[in-house]
């Protein structure tokens, strides 16, 4: 009897353990169930509060709407295609019309510069002013000798006339006549002489100017007030002038390149100066 009492209160009380396990294991899985639902109704508030916070957002500010930052994707099919491979080389720019300005009448000591290095210049320009103190003396000799022969022209015509009215009136000699004719001939050839003495020396005294014969820029200005401008010097031209209506590229090819590289083969200039980029251009 004592033997079956034991093992029967041990099974009550093992069956007593069991169940009350159980109990603890339920009350867990509901509390867990609680915690869930409380924190997935927390989690809709939030998500209703968040989107009313974007609709208010998207109404003040439109550049933040979610619609306007959405990306498309699209679908393409993979197919071969033309591949254009560049490499990069450094090079220059050059003009295919310079002009070096010199002095028609040579080299002679400047008076006034009136060009500025990159300064866009046109053609007949005035550039600089050079001495020319000796041509207007000779300018002013050459006119007053001019108005010399005129004087002695006119007064040979008076001398003229007045002889042929005493030769038609039969008084004098025929040699008279003919000596007043001859003077009036011969001053007629010196006056003309004259005027074109005066035109070369204007134009010596032209050349003390000097004109620029293109369109362009002024490249090179190495020349100031006082000096002697003589065109082109050991240092270079005194002044350049740039046309830059034509201009090419110029520059080297590594040799590793040069089977690559062909007349005709397309290039991009990047000029990062001017922030200019030219497509299309060509290899000469």
């Amino acid at each position: 009897m004592k033997q079956l009492l034991i093992i029967g209160l041990a099974a009550i009380v093992i069956l007593s353990s069991c169940g009350s396990s159980s109990k603890d294991k339920n009350a867990e899985i509901n509390d867990k169930k609680a915690t869930l639902e409380k924190l997935k109704g927390d989690q809709a508030k939030l998500e209703g509060q968040i989107k009313q916070i974007e609709t208010d957002l998207n109404k003040l500010d439109p550049a933040n709407s979610t619609a306007q930052k959405a990306k498309l994707v699209s679908v393409q099919t993979l197919a071969p295609a033309e591949f254009d491979h560049f490499i990069e080389l450094q090079g220059k720019i050059e003009s295919e019309n310079i002009s070096y300005i010199s002095p028609r009448g040579g080299p002679a000591q400047v008076k006034q510069v009136l060009i500025k290095k990159g300064q866009n210049v046109r053609k007949g320009q005035l550039l600089l002013k050079l001495d020319d103190a000796i041509a207007r003396q000779n300018l002013a000799a050459a006119r007053q000798g001019l108005e010399t022969i005129k004087t002695q022209l006119s007064y040979a015509k008076n001398i003229y006339q007045r002889q042929k009215n005493l030769w038609d009136q039969n008084i004098g000699t025929e040699v008279q006549l003919i000596t007043a004719k001859n003077n009036v001939a011969t001053l007629e050839s010196q006056l003309k002489s004259a005027e074109e003495n005066v035109k070369v020396v204007m134009e010596q005294l032209n050349t003390s100017n000097v004109y620029s014969d293109v369109n362009g820029v002024a490249d090179d200005v190495n020349i100031r007030v006082g000096e002697t401008f003589q065109g082109v010097t050991a240092q270079g031209p005194q002044i350049k002038i740039v046309n830059n209506s034509a201009l090419k590229v110029t520059g080297t090819i590594p040799e590793n390149y040069l089977n690559n590289v062909a007349k005709g083969a397309s290039v991009n200039i990047i000029v990062p100066d001017r922030r200019v980029t030219i497509v299309g251009g060509q290899v000469e």
